[in-house]
C-alpha cells in the first residue's frame, strides 16, 4: 500500500515536472533587438551631430554613450543570446562594447596611445569587422542590411578624417552618421509597431523565402 502511494506520488510529481518544462518551453520570448537597435541608433545620432559641427561634445553624448549605446546594447545581446541568435548576440554585445571604450577614450583623452592617428586605426578595425557583419546580414531584412552598410561608411569616414586631419570630412561622416543612426531607430520603431499591431505597417524589406513546390 506504501509503496504504491509512493509510486502515485512520484508519477504525479513527473507529471508536474513534464507540465510546466512544457509551458516554459512555449513561452514566447521578448525580442530584444529593437532594445538593442534603440541604444546604438539613438546615441549615433547625437554622437555625429557634433561630428557634424552642431554642438562640442559633452557630458550628455558620454552619458548615453555609457548607458544605453553601452549597457543596453550588452543587456539585448545576452538576451539574444537566450534566443538563440548568434548574430544578435555578437552585434549588440559588441557595438555595446564599442561604444563603453569610446567613452573611457574620450574621458581619458590625455592618457598616452590616444594620439588621433591612433583614433584612426581604431575606427578602421571596427569598420572591417562591420564589414563582416554586413555580410552575415545578407538573407535578412533590407533595413538591417542598409543599417550596417552605413555604419561602415561612417567607420571608414572617421578613420580618414583622423588620418589626414580634414574637418570636411568629418563633417561628412558626421551627416551620414545620423543617416545610419536614423535608419536604426526606424527599424526598432518598426519591428516594435509591427509586432504590436499584428501586421506590416512600417516596411523593412522582409525577404521571401522560395519554396519549390
Amino acid at each position: 500500500m506504501y509503496r504504491k502511494k509512493m509510486n502515485g506520488c512520484h508519477k504525479l510529481t513527473q507529471t508536474m515536472f513534464k507540465q510546466e518544462q512544457r509551458s516554459c518551453m512555449d513561452t514566447k520570448l521578448a525580442n530584444p533587438a529593437p532594445l538593442g537597435l534603440m541604444g546604438f541608433g539613438m546615441t549615433t545620432v547625437l554622437l555625429n551631430i557634433h561630428n557634424a559641427g552642431f554642438f562640442p561634445i559633452g557630458t550628455m553624448i558620454l552619458a548615453m554613450g555609457l548607458f544605453y549605446g553601452g549597457i543596453a546594447q550588452i543587456i539585448a545581446g545576452i538576451l539574444e543570446y537566450k534566443k538563440g541568435n548568434t548574430f544578435g548576440l555578437t552585434a549588440f554585445i559588441s557595438y555595446g562594447s564599442f561604444w563603453l571604450t569610446l567613452v573611457f577614450i574620450l574621458t581619458f583623452k590625455n592618457l598616452p596611445g590616444t594620439d588621433v592617428s591612433f583614433m584612426g586605426w581604431y575606427l578602421f578595425m571596427w569598420g572591417i569587422f562591420t564589414l563582416f557583419m554586413w555580410i552575415g546580414t545578407f538573407g535578412k531584412n533590407r533595413a538591417l542590411q542598409f543599417v550596417f552598410f552605413s555604419l561602415i561608411v561612417l567607420f571608414m569616414l572617421l578613420a580618414i578624417r583622423d588620418w589626414t586631419g580634414n574637418q570636411a570630412i568629418g563633417i561628412l561622416a558626421g551627416w551620414e552618421g545620423i543617416v545610419c543612426g536614423a535608419s536604426a531607430i526606424y527599424l526598432a520603431m518598426a519591428e516594435i509597431i509591427n509586432e504590436s499591431l499584428g501586421r506590416t505597417v512600417l516596411p523593412i524589406g522582409e525577404r521571401t523565402v522560395l519554396v519549390n513546390a
